[in-house]
C-alpha cells in the first residue's frame, strides 16, 4: 500500500483494476482496507473491495480487487498529504506483511507503492527507505537498488537499461568514505546477474567514474585510479563484460543509445537523475539481492498531488508487469534445476541467478 497519506492506496487500486495487469498476473493488495475503499470511492472506480483470508483463496475476477487487510484501524486516521506516524506505520505493516507472504512462497512477487521516510522514523521504524527495510526482513547483506527502463522509445537497447547504486540513502559527505574495491565490484557483479536475468544474455555493464571528467588522472581526485579501476579490473579477471570508469555524463547517453545494458552509479542522484529524465513514468526500481522479488514504482508518495485524482499510475503499472516477468523467470529457472537433478532452493535472489 505504500504510505496512505500518499499517492500509494490511489496508484494500487487503479493498478489493481487495469486489464494490463490481469493479463500478467493475478493481483492481491496489501494494506488497509479501509484506506483501499476510500481510494476507489474517491477516485469513482467501477470496481469494489474483496477482502480476503489467504493470499491463496481464489481471486475474485474483475472488477472486484483482492485485499488482504493487514493495518489497524488507526491507518484511516492519518491527514492526507501530511507526515503523520500513523501512516508510516500502516506502510510498515503493508511491507512486512507482503515481504513474509513473498518469503514463504505464498506470493510470486511484491510491488510497493512509495512510503514516506521521515513518517516511517516517526512510527519508531528507523530504516533508510524500502531496500534497507526488506534486506533486513530477508537476512541479506549483499544487495542494491536498480532503476530499470523497460525497452521502448526512451531506451534503444533490446534489454532496457538498468542503472545500479553503489551508495544509496545518505549524505553526499559520506559517499567518499563508504567507496570501496570490494563494494563497488560486489554492486557490479549484483548488476551484470540482474541484466543477464531480463536480457537472456551476457549483458555489457559501464561503470561511472565518481568525478567529473572522470578524476583527469588524478588531478580532480583519484577514486578512479585506486578503487574504481581495480574493482573493474578485477570484475572482468572474473568473466564480468565491465568498462570504465567513464565519466557519467557521458556514459548514460551511450547506454542509453544501446551501447551498455546497465551502469553502475556511485551514488544515489549520479544514477537517479539521468534515468528519470529519459522516462521517469516508466521507470521500475528492483531491489536486487533478496531472496524475494521486489519492484518499486520510481517516484516519491507526492504529498502534493496525494487524493486528488492526479497520480500516474504508469510507473506502477510497469513495476507489476517487469515483478510478473522476473517472478515467471526465476520459475522457469527452479524448474531447470529440477529437471537438470539439482536440489531446488527456496528462492533465487535477483543478481545471484546466472553468470
Amino acid at each position: 500500500m505504500g504510505d496512505p497519506a500518499g499517492v500509494g492506496p490511489e496508484l494500487v487500486v487503479q493498478a489493481c483494476a487495469d486489464a494490463r495487469v490481469h493479463e500478467v498476473c493475478r493481483p492481491l493488495a496489501v494494506g488497509s482496507a479501509a484506506v483501499f475503499r476510500r481510494a476507489l470511492a474517491h477516485l469513482n472506480l467501477p470496481a469494489r473491495l474483496a477482502v480476503v483470508g489467504d493470499p491463496a483463496d481464489d481471486s475474485p475476477a474483475p472488477p472486484c480487487i483482492a485485499c488482504l487487510d493487514v493495518c489497524g484501524s488507526s491507518a484511516m486516521d492519518a491527514p492526507c498529504g501530511i507526515v503523520d506516524a500513523r501512516a508510516g506505520h500502516a506502510a510498515y505493516e503493508a511491507l512486512v506483511a507482503a515481504a513474509r507472504l513473498a518469503l514463504a512462497g505464498q506470493v510470486a512477487a511484491v510491488t510497493t507503492a512509495p512510503l514516506n521516510k521521515a513518517a516511517l522514523w516517526k512510527a519508531g521504524h528507523e530504516y533508510p527507505g524500502h531496500t534497507e527495510l526488506l534486506s533486513e526482513l530477508c537476512g541479506v547483506t549483499n544487495f542494491a537498488m536498480m532503476l530499470y527502463l523497460p525497452p521502448g522509445d526512451a531506451i534503444r537497447g533490446r534489454a532496457g537499461l538498468g542503472v545500479v547504486h553503489v551508495t544509496l540513502h545518505q549524505a553526499l559527505r559520506e559517499v567518499f568514505a563508504e567507496l570501496t574495491l570490494e563494494r563497488v565490484l560486489a554492486t557490479s557483479r549484483l548488476a551484470h546477474a540482474a541484466m543477464w536475468e531480463l536480457k537472456g544474455a551476457m549483458p555489457k555493464i559501464g561503470v561511472c567514474a565518481l568525478n567529473p571528467h572522470g578524476g583527469e588522472a588524478g588531478l580532480f581526485g583519484t577514486e578512479e585510479l585506486t578503487v574504481i579501476a581495480p574493482a573493474v579490473d578485477s570484475g572482468c579477471a572474473a568473466g564480468l563484460d565491465l568498462h570504465g570508469p567513464h565519466p557519467a555524463d557521458t556514459l548514460l547517453a551511450r547506454a542509453r543509445d544501446g551501447e551498455f545494458d546497465g551502469v553502475v552509479a556511485m551514488y544515489h542522484d549520479q544514477g537517479h537523475i539521468a534515468l528519470k529524465l529519459l522516462d521517469m513514468q516508466r521507470a521500475v526500481n528492483i531491489t536486487l539481492g533478496l531472496p524475494i522479488v521486489r519492484t518499486s514504482v520510481a517516484h516519491g508518495t507526492a504529498f502534493d498531488l496525494a487524493w486528488q485524482g492526479r497520480a500516474q499510475t504508469s510507473s506502477m503499472i510497469e513495476a507489476i508487469r517487469v515483478a510478473a516477468r522476473l517472478a515467471r523467470e526465476r520459475a522457469l529457472a527452479r524448474r531447470e534445476l529440477q529437471s537438470a537433478g539439482a536440489s531446488a532452493q527456496a528462492a533465487l535472489p535477483i543478481g545471484q541467478t546466472k553468470g
